[in-house]
């Protein structure tokens, strides 16, 4: 069944892998493996996509900044040859991480 916790468990999925693969990514290896962008930018796509998902009722009782979480979406499919890697990097590297423990609680 497709509810909450089925979406919150594909955004678990996605995020667990970003941790695991961000993990010993330094940002100079991150801006010129263009592959590997790719694929971490599709991990935050489906993070997004997947939180639109969830009622409201659930995204009210948490603290997750799900706005925040669209607008990334938004630039990175809608203006994809002027995503800023630095702000990309930034996220999977410190937000991803706290996003896990905001949605984990």
């Amino acid at each position: 069944m497709k509810n909450d916790a089925y979406y919150i468990e594909k955004i678990l999925d996605d995020i667990n892998y970003i941790i695991e693969k961000m993990l010993d990514k330094e940002y100079d290896d991150f801006i010129i493996d263009t592959i590997f962008q790719d694929a971490m930018m599709f991990r935050l796509i489906q993070i997004s996509e997947n939180a639109k998902l969830l009622s409201d009722e659930y995204k009210i009782s948490t603290d997750v900044p799900w706005t925040t979480i669209q607008g990334l979406r938004n630039r990175i499919v809608h203006d994809y040859g002027h995503v800023d890697l630095k702000i990309v990097y930034d996220t999977l590297k410190d937000d991803i991480p706290s996003l896990k423990e905001m949605i984990a609680c």
